[in-house]
């Protein structure tokens, strides 16, 4: 069975029934009177029953109208707690948007960028809770073009249509040394130079590692590694350890407790950048966190 009436007449039966006037209830609704009366008719045809007795004195509700009248309000009051309820939940998760920032990034920035954007964050007001996808560049970007992060920070990534990358600085690659290697005392040193060391390489296939095969073919340079590692915590750990040298860019090291040396013919960098998604919209937090990411820069 269709139901062909809506909220509007039973709020129009109502205000008839309870002024018992449809000239007072066409007021009440800020509706002209022939709309009220058509409103009734139309629930008299759909329900197939006489609401009203119109006299030229009065309007007397019949007894289907008596027994509409309790149903006609328990719907109403329905809908209007489902609207009301709706709209608190609305205004939660928007409060819950604006209050958590997600950043997808790649450990290696944390010290550059990210804790000096955050001191610069909280220092204007902002309080904002920070969740933070911490992964390689591939990771990162995946996050951002899936809609998981908010932006992210990473080495330029493979060109995702649905991106957009904002470089912010080129991150110069630098070779970390045991603070007792003979190396440490030598501000540069060329890639040549490494044949005779035990290196530590980023594994094949990372973001690092692409940067230095592509840099080694052009100049014809091959490199013989000791060690392959997945991660720049790991490739830190043994230089520290006294077990070789890793090439790494600069902002990876941070304070880690090696010594740094510069490397040149080549020079490489990665640029890194924000990556955000076409067309997202942003709410304040996180137009405020990237203008102070800008700023740490």
């Amino acid at each position: 069975m269709s139901i062909n009436y809506d909220f509007g007449d039973l709020e129009a039966f109502l205000a008839v029934k309870n002024t018992g006037s449809f000239h007072a209830a066409a007021e009440q609704l800020n509706l002209s009177q022939s709309a009220v009366t058509r409103r009734i008719r139309k629930l008299e045809l759909v329900l197939d029953s006489v609401l009203f007795e119109r006299t030229t004195r009065a309007v007397k509700p019949t007894l289907a109208a008596k027994r509409l009248q309790a149903r006609a309000e328990a719907i109403l009051e329905d809908a209007r707690e489902t609207t009301r309820a709706m709209r608190d939940e609305s205004v939660a998760f928007a409060h819950q948007r604006g209050a958590v920032v997600t950043v997808a990034v790649i450990p290696s920035v944390l010290n550059r960028l990210i804790f000096p954007a955050l001191r610069g964050f909280h220092a204007v007001g902002h309080t904002a809770r920070l969740r933070l996808l911490d992964g390689s560049a591939n990771e990162v970007a995946d996050a951002v073009s899936s809609g998981e992060a908010d932006f992210g920070l990473c080495p330029i990534p493979l060109i995702d249509p649905q991106t957009v990358f904002e470089p912010l600085f080129d991150d110069p690659m630098v070779l970390a040394v045991p603070k007792d290697h003979d190396l440490a005392h030598i501000g540069r040193v060329g890639w040549h130079a490494l044949s005779d060391v035990p290196l530590i390489l980023p594994a094949r296939g990372t973001g690092n590692r692409l940067l230095i095969d592509e840099a080694m073919a052009k100049a014809r340079m091959p490199l013989l590694w000791t060690f392959e590692v997945g991660r720049t915590t790991t490739a830190l750990d043994l230089v520290a350890g006294g077990f070789g040298v890793a090439p790494l860019p600069l902002s990876a090291v941070g304070v880690a407790e090696v010594a740094v040396c510069e490397i040149n013919a080549p020079e490489i960098a990665r640029p890194v950048g924000l990556l955000s998604r076409l067309g997202q919209s942003e709410t304040a937090a996180v137009t405020a966190l990237k203008e102070a990411i800008r700023a740490a820069v």
